[in-house]
């Protein structure tokens, strides 16, 4: 929007006024409308919306206390609290003015004018109404992303007294400022109850910024999290926020935080105990007010350990701790988790949902899952692909035998045949395969370990589980 297509509103019962101002003003700004009555004001501002406002601070003869400048104001902002509003006063009333000022308006303009300083305090007014509309559209649109951002397409399933115990303690920590570690196994849904503690937060409304800590090299890691400045190091083409800056004011989820080398816990733990953070290449530290959610599949035993955990850091994470039950633990919501997934992928694909059978539920239920619900939720998803009965039978799911027992340790069978090497077989892509397989049966499916092995970061693990069809 250009200077020429403002609009601006002059009110003011001295007629002569009204035309010197339109005359003067048209030559600058594409609508200039005159009113000599302030009742008609906010029939004005109902119809159409003005970049500024000129306001008499008197109306009719004799009146010069400013007492009617001082109504019109307020009302002129209680329709509208981003006008802007330049008041027009005599000399003798430039203390009233800036009185008026005091109440809200912008700026004032003396009479007799000048036409000079008029235009110059239109533009300096004008350019400030465009910045308050945009500020408060970009307030709007942050409020939109970080609610989409924040929101889980995963509803929490479950019924069985472990859930219940776990809903109970999300429902007491979450509209309270503690700081919230979460422990369980992969796959039960750790970042799931980190979204739902944001959503029933005082914070809801801001942003909710995950941190994958297991895929943040330790080269990276300042710049990542705490942000740096142009020139800090060689690819810092431009200064950038970390993400303990962009989730000031709402939540940070540091994801398996238990994979943080010491000395980078050590570098954690002074930004979280200061609340301040200093960019790479900055020696200002930047005040910051974030909620921290942390969760970790390492168990609490290993991360009384000092020599893998720092325990100040370890207090400082887990005023409330969450603790999340494997699938084999909470059998009574394997068939309604997978009912759920079942529809979800059916919907996807354009296949007709399909039922489970007796022998179906009997099976997943007794099975261990290894993976907890993101390996059931992988098996419904091939299960609903490959499918050609009428319903789900137990041998969609490609199970072994093996019964949900305390203790059992069970795998998954792979949803592609494996492939066999001969000594002499070279080819990349299947010897890229086998190393995945591999890795991952040795760690139980355990990503962060598996990957850490292969020499991957978790999310390149993924690209090429999803790329081998593992």
């Amino acid at each position: 929007m250009t200077a020429n297509d403002g609009r601006i509103l002059i009110v003011d019962d001295d007629e002569d006024i009204l035309v010197a101002g339109k005359l003067l003003l048209k030559r600058h700004y594409g609508t200039v409308v005159t009113c000599n009555k302030p009742e008609l004001v906010p029939e004005l501002l109902a119809d159409q919306s003005f970049d500024a406002i000129l306001l008499d601070m008197n109306f009719g003869p004799g009146e010069s206390s400013g007492a009617q400048g001082f109504h019109w104001l307020s009302r002129i902002l209680e329709i509208d609290p981003q006008a802007v509003v330049v008041m027009i006063t005599a000399h003798g009333g430039v203390n009233v003015a800036v009185e008026a000022m005091k109440k809200g308006a912008t700026d004032f303009i003396a009479k007799p004018w000048q036409n000079e300083k008029v235009v110059a305090t239109l533009s300096a007014s004008v350019k400030l109404r465009r910045s308050r509309t945009e500020a408060e559209e970009l307030k709007k649109t942050n409020r939109t992303l970080a609610k989409a951002v924040s929101a889980s397409n995963q509803p929490i399933l479950g019924r069985s007294t472990a859930m219940k115990e776990v809903l109970s303690m999300v429902d007491r920590a979450a509209p309270t400022d503690a700081n919230v570690l979460i422990l369980g196994e992969n796959g039960t849904g750790k970042e799931l109850i980190a979204r739902e503690l944001h959503q029933r937060s005082l914070r809801a409304d801001k942003v909710f910024m995950s941190v994958d800590m297991g895929a943040v090299t330790e080269s990276l890691f300042e710049s990542e999290l705490f942000g740096h400045k142009k020139g800090a190091f060689t690819d810092a083409r431009d200064d950038r926020v970390g993400r303990l800056q962009a989730a000031n004011g709402g939540t940070l989820f540091l994801d398996e935080i238990g994979n943080l080398p010491l000395h980078l816990q050590a570098k954690l733990l002074t930004v979280l105990e200061q609340r301040k953070v200093a960019p790479v290449g900055s020696d200002k530290a930047v005040p910051i007010d974030v909620r921290v959610i942390a969760a970790t599949n390492v168990p609490m035993q290993k991360l009384r350990d000092e020599e893998i955990f720092r325990q100040d850091l370890l207090f400082r994470l887990n005023t409330v701790e969450i603790t999340l039950p494997p699938l084999r633990a909470r059998t009574d919501d394997i068939t309604e988790i997978a009912e759920f997934y079942a529809g979800q992928y059916a919907r996807k694909y354009g296949v007709s949902e399909k039922v489970f059978s007796d022998d179906a539920r009997h099976a997943i239920e007794r099975y261990g899952w290894p993976g907890n619900v993101r390996a059931l939720r992988h098996a419904i998803e091939r299960a609903v692909i490959l499918s050609e009965g009428e319903m789900f039978e137990p041998q969609d799911f490609q199970l072994d035998e093996q019964p949900n027992q305390p203790g059992a340790v069970k795998e998954v069978k792979q949803e592609a045949p494996v492939v066999q090497l001969s000594e002499d077989d070279l080819n990349l892509e299947r010897l890229e395969r086998r190393a995945i397989e591999e890795a991952l049966k040795k760690h139980r499916y355990n990503i962060s370990h598996a990957a850490k092995d292969l020499g991957l970061t978790r999310a390149a693990l993924y690209r090429r589980m999803e790329k081998h069809g593992l």
